[in-house]
């Protein structure tokens, strides 16, 4: 048994403008998982976020989304780690990823940043740690690296936020396992969705 999760948390960008954009596919699932769970989450400035508690399997579970922008979101998952002693290892972090195509959802253990500006700040700020795991949101590439930073913050087409909606789902039905640190069970499920 791996180490179960203490703390999940949505990376997006604050502010009604970022609604549904694809950078903000990690805070969609967060909220989709809150409203299954019926809780809602506040605003906590002292966290630089909106939180809620719910308890899986009579284990405490924070949920956060940072209100700060994406490249400062370490901030947010350190302060409330620090907060509740949660070590890196119990964090989960679920951002968009370009590497997946959308329709996709991956479970991972640890590594870089892959020039994820969101993932950079929070190893920084959990002490260079790249122990969290990690739920990896397929959104598709532009197909040009000087395209990127205007694609992540534009609505994906209907039809591919359609796939990113499935993949959100399939991921909250893995979800589970993942937070009772059964993370074998967790990735055979989510990645044979």
């Amino acid at each position: 048994m791996d180490t179960p999760v203490e703390l999940i948390v949505g990376l997006g960008n604050p502010g009604s403008k970022y609604d549904r954009t694809r950078h903000n596919a990690g805070a969609d699932l967060v909220l989709e998982f809150a409203k299954s769970q019926h809780v809602e989450l506040k605003q906590e400035s002292k966290f630089f976020g909106d939180t809620a508690k719910v308890s899986i399997d009579n284990r405490d579970v924070r949920l956060l989304i940072p209100s700060t922008f994406m490249n400062l979101s370490g901030q947010s998952i350190a302060a409330l780690a620090g907060f509740y002693q949660i070590p890196p290892a119990a964090i989960l972090i679920v951002h968009d990823e370009l590497d997946l195509s959308p329709g996709t959802a991956r479970f991972k253990k640890g590594g870089g940043h892959g020039g994820h500006n969101g993932l950079r700040d929070s190893i920084q700020r959990l002490g260079n740690s790249k122990e969290f795991a990690r739920l990896r949101i397929g959104i598709g590439h532009p197909g040009n690296a000087k395209q990127v930073a205007d694609y992540v913050l534009k609505k994906p087409s209907p039809s591919d936020q359609q796939l990113i909606s499935n993949s959100i789902d399939d991921a909250l039905r893995a979800l589970p396992l993942a937070i009772s640190g059964q993370w074998e069970k967790a990735m055979h499920e989510l990645h044979t969705a």
